[in-house]
This record gives C-alpha cells, sequence and structure tokens, in this order.
C-alpha cells in the first residue's frame, strides 16, 4: 500500500495532465497509471482533438498502461485521475482487473459510483478524495468559461 505522501505526489502528475487538457480546450481530467512505484502510463482527454468519444484520459492511460506491459490486465497497478470515472471508463477498468483506483473529484451526474462499486472488477481498491478542492476548482473554471462562449 502507498503511502498518503506517494498517493498525493501521482495525484498531482493526474492533474498537470487535466491542466494540459485545459489548455487544450479539453475537459480537465488527467491520468496516470503507476506500478511498482513507477508511472508507466499517463493521459489526458483528448476527445476533441481525437473526434472519438471514447478518447477519456482514462482509457488513453489504460491503453498506453497494457502496452507497456505487454499485458490486458492491471491488477498490480493503480489509476491515478482527476475526476471519478465514468461508466464506460469503470467498465475497462473492470475488464483490466485494476488493482487500486483513486480519484480526486466526484462526479455526480455521470461518474460510476451513481451505480456504485460494483462497476468495478471486485478486487479493485477504491480511494476517493485526494486532491478533490484542487480537481474540481480546475472542472469548475474550465465549465464556467465554456459558458461564457
Amino acid at each position: 500500500m502507498l503511502s498518503i505522501q506517494t498517493d498525493k505526489y501521482y495525484m498531482q502528475q493526474a492533474l498537470r495532465e487535466a491542466e494540459q487538457a485545459y489548455r487544450e480546450g479539453e475537459v480537465p481530467v488527467g491520468a496516470v497509471v503507476v506500478c511498482e512505484g513507477q508511472i508507466i502510463a499517463r493521459a489526458h482527454n483528448q476527445t476533441e482533438r481525437l473526434k472519438d468519444v471514447t478518447a477519456h484520459a482514462e482509457i488513453l492511460a489504460l491503453t498506453a498502461a497494457s502496452q507497456h506491459l505487454g499485458s490486458k490486465y492491471l491488477d498490480q497497478c493503480t489509476l491515478f485521475v482527476s475526476l471519478e470515472p465514468c461508466l464506460m471508463c469503470a467498465g475497462a477498468l473492470a475488464w483490466a482487473q485494476l488493482g487500486r483506483l483513486v480519484y480526486a473529484a466526484a462526479d455526480d451526474k455521470r461518474g460510476f459510483m451513481r451505480i456504485g462499486k460494483s462497476a468495478l472488477h471486485p478486487r479493485t481498491e477504491v480511494l476517493y478524495g485526494l486532491m478533490e478542492e484542487e480537481a474540481s476548482t480546475l472542472l469548475k473554471k474550465f465549465f464556467s468559461e465554456k459558458r461564457k462562449m
């Protein structure tokens, strides 16, 4: 189990990815996958750039991590993501048998917890709320600016 200080470092990395998405005009969500104490994948939303509704940060990070490990299973990995995964992403996390999920801000409209933890693999550990304020602030700023356009 990682320490809260280590978790915070990895979440900061996910937030950096979210900031990159923000700069690119994407919904500011970022993700990193950690395995054996190393970041093996990082991604941010690219749905606008790729014109692909499935190009969520979590999906892109899972794909990169699987390629890095040469395995579709990520049971020894932790995904740090700045926003609670949606149902699509939770399904992908379940199929990947993700070992651990850590997310910052809750997504009351589209987050998987509307259905519950059963959307994930039964062995996936979940931690949430880490750096929630920072992630929420960035999301609110993004959507506030979008509304003004």
